[in-house]
């Protein structure tokens, strides 16, 4: 396959945990990509770096086999983009900020334009000023898919739409999959990601902790087991040996330890497991269920909320 998209063992370091850390992941012609993570995790500051905004400290990012911080001007012009905030000129109605960008972007025709405000029910006779959260969002995905792009960079693009305009969002989405466009979809909505991406990555701190077929998890090639130890201390004895041999595990109640197995390493799994265990119970897991398994601790301590 040919990889349109490219993040390359990108590192950006903040300071005090911030930034994002030997990101690699690539996105294939035709594919859509999720990347999934809660806010500040690192997703955004990934995007800027691919759009050539940022510099990174070390690593690189492509699209098309152009570098993003070098080739910033190609890029702009090949890809549409849809920033997590959006910014409009306050004093401008939509319709000229529309025609400014269609004559930026070089658009010509007008239908795919005219089908996506009727598609959105887009009222871009308001001034930028008087729109809500939800007309912005609707504004800034019709200028950015009127040109008919073949590369789709989102940035929580849903964000703000009511569940009627999510909905619709996502059946565009798969439209243009089908019309072979190029997507990377960046969001926090587990039902988005879940209805339309081929592959996930989920990002946590700044660094990638899982990627995999979407497809896997639905047809339960990932499957989560719950396990029971007669102590505390065996379960702990437990986890200690499955993270050894680099299996991710959780503490649930006084005796029992949660796992996510991928069906190609459960072989790995079985011979890393203490057998000494008095209930083994397999479990079919969500988007959800799974990303949580890597949020658990900080959803206890406060650091993500559902």
């Amino acid at each position: 396959m040919e990889h349109i998209i490219e993040i390359d063992h990108l590192t950006k370091d903040y300071g005090q945990g911030r930034g994002v850390f030997d990101v690699s992941f690539f996105v294939d012609k035709g594919e859509i990509f999720g990347f999934l993570g809660p806010n500040g995790a690192g997703k955004s500051t990934t995007i800027r770096h691919l759009m050539g905004f940022s510099h990174p400290d070390s690593g690189k990012t492509l699209l098309n086999g152009h570098e993003s911080n070098k080739e910033r001007d190609i890029i702009m012009k090949k890809v549409a983009y849809v920033p997590g905030e959006i910014a409009l000129p306050k004093n401008l109605k939509g319709k000229e900020v529309i025609q400014i960008q269609k004559e930026l972007k070089g658009v010509c025709d007008d239908s795919f334009l005219t089908y996506l405000k009727e598609y959105f029910q887009l009222d871009d006779n308001l001034y930028c000023k008087e729109m809500s959260l939800g007309m912005k969002r609707k504004m800034a995905i019709v200028s950015a898919f009127m040109s008919d792009p073949d590369v789709i960079i989102l940035d929580e693009p849903s964000s703000g739409l009511d569940p009627e305009m999510q909905e619709r969002f996502i059946a565009l989405l798969k439209e243009e999959k089908k019309r072979g466009k190029t997507i990377l979809l960046s969001s926090h909505i587990f039902e988005e990601v879940d209805a339309c991406c081929d592959r996930i990555a989920v990002i946590k701190d700044g660094k990638i902790v899982s990627l995999f077929h979407a497809d896997d998890l639905k047809h339960n090639k990932i499957k989560r087991y719950v396990i029971t130890y007669e102590t505390e201390e065996k379960r702990d004895n437990a986890i200690k040996r499955l993270e050894e041999n680099g299996f991710h595990s959780e503490k649930v109640e006084k005796e029992k330890l949660i796992v996510t197995v991928h069906d190609d390493l459960i072989n790995k799994f079985i011979s890393s497991l203490e057998k000494n265990f008095l209930d083994f119970e397999e479990k079919k897991e969500s988007l959800e269920e799974y990303f949580m398994s890597f949020y658990k601790e900080d959803l206890k301590y406060g650091g993500i909320s559902q």
